[in-house]
């Protein structure tokens, strides 16, 4: 055996003798059935003090890290039309940001009711989160989980499959949303349509798209946009979508520009990427992630964790991969396609899987600190950086002009103009002035233990 095999087994810490093995499932069981029979002890009685759950480092660094992705790409996304959201078909930077918060909301739902044995609480502790959140499909996926809290098996029964069919229930409403949104995607008529420009021009101006089809997965005439149309209204959408910067758009493609004078009346229209259709796909990208929490629950060895994580998310990827170079369904993250959740499911489960074989497995958990600071104080990072809150408060207070406030003034004279260039500029102020400002931020707040949660 060579050193780096010898390293990762040692580093693993599995067990292999068959009779450790049959020990350690008998303890389990002997372990699961006390906790159980304390359960409904505690049921009976009113809880006196409230117990501290470890957290999970690796849940906090990737968290984190989808925090500084987002930052990364909304502040420079602009200069560098790469990471920003694909026009249409394909996957850029920043269209692994949404899928990533499902995942990790997801692994969190999991971890947040293993231990809730009534029905009546978890629902209204979900509730409660869940308005404060205003996304749908959290409900969803959080829901399907906790009515199915009688279900959940405190031991697993041997076999490849046990974890599948030990929360099939969980899957039966993940395929459920699967098979709403391809049924629905695929069959359902799209009659043409037509909307008023009021953002383009002095005047507003009727456009007509010519559809009468099904099936289509371009954006004139998908069944995505039809079904918001119809429940939703053309006017509630957003008014500059990223289909914009597509080359029939513009000229400026992949950038934001203006359109193009034989543009097609679809590039005229405004579209919402986080449809109705699109939110009920994207239960499946929740699910995929509760599954990554139930094997994290069950499984104690981290072998035995890493397999089912990698060999999921490989499994992911190629069938993503598939989809997509034989056009049956193409990765495109506006109408959250069924290739698009398995892609960036895929990826998330592979970060995921190689976040925690660094710090978990490794130990080295230290050059990840950085990550795990803004993972647990994300909602506060969030709102301040990402939402530009606090940027939006600094640069408020300006001196004749906007643009003469000191963020403005920061990211001018100490980037921008130091470098020569508002590309190279714009990415050092976002990595510094943004991302390391308010990764220290919460570091200090962690100290200090401090957390904004919901």
């Amino acid at each position: 055996m060579d050193e780096g095999a010898k390293r990762m087994e040692e580093g693993l810490n599995i067990p292999l003798d068959d009779e450790v093995l049959e020990k350690q499932e008998t303890i389990n069981s002997v372990d699961s059935n006390i906790e159980h029979k304390i359960a409904e002890h505690d049921d009976e009685q009113p809880a006196l003090v409230k117990q501290k759950t470890k957290r999970v480092a690796t849940l906090d660094a990737f968290r984190g890290l989808t925090i500084v992705i987002m930052i990364l790409v909304d502040k420079a996304g602009g200069v560098y039309p790469r990471i920003d959201h694909a026009p249409w078909d394909g996957c850029t930077l920043a269209d692994f940001v949404m899928p990533f918060f499902l995942f990790i909301v997801g692994v969190a739902i999991a971890l947040a009711l293993k231990k809730i044995h009534k029905i009546k609480y978890a629902v209204k502790k979900i509730m409660l989160r869940t308005l404060k959140l205003l996304f749908w499909g959290i409900l969803l996926q959080a829901l399907i989980e906790t009515f199915t809290t009688k279900l959940r098996p405190t031991t697993l029964s041997h076999g490849r499959l046990a974890i599948f069919t030990a929360y099939k229930w969980q899957w039966f409403g993940g395929f459920v949303a699967f098979l709403i949104y391809m049924i629905t995607t695929f069959t359902l008529y799209v009659p043409d349509w037509s909307f008023v420009d009021h953002a383009n021009g002095d005047e507003p101006k009727r456009y007509t798209v010519i559809c009468g089809m099904r099936g289509h997965i371009g954006p004139a005439c998908n069944a995505v946009g039809y079904v918001d149309r119809q429940v939703w209204g053309v006017n509630h959408f957003y008014s500059h979508p990223v289909w914009r910067h597509l080359k029939e758009c513009t000229f400026s493609s992949p950038g934001e520009g203006p359109l193009r004078e034989d543009a097609p009346s679809w590039c005229h229209a405004p579209f919402e990427p986080e449809g109705l259709l699109s939110s009920i796909s994207a239960i499946i990208s929740g699910t995929i992630g509760i599954h990554y929490g139930h094997v994290l629950i069950h499984f104690k060895g981290h072998l035995d964790r890493l397999k089912p994580w990698v060999s999921m998310g490989f499994l992911l990827l190629i069938l993503a991969i598939i989809l997509q170079f034989t056009d049956a369904i193409p990765i495109n993250k506006q109408l959250y396609s069924i290739s698009y959740v398995c892609f960036t499911a895929g990826v998330a489960g592979l970060v995921f899987s190689g976040l925690y074989i660094l710090i978990d497995v490794w130990g080295l958990r230290t050059p990840f600190l950085f990550l795990e600071w803004i993972g647990m104080n994300s909602m506060l990072v969030f709102v301040m950086a990402a939402e530009g809150i606090f940027a939006a408060f600094v640069n408020g207070w300006y001196y004749e002009n906007p643009n003469n406030s000191l963020g403005h003034w920061i990211k001018k004279h100490v980037f921008v103009n130091v470098w020569n260039s508002e590309r190279v500029g714009t990415l050092l102020y976002v990595i510094f002035a943004e991302i390391t400002f308010w990764g220290v931020v919460a570091g200090v707040l962690h100290k200090l233990k401090i957390y904004w949660k919901l």
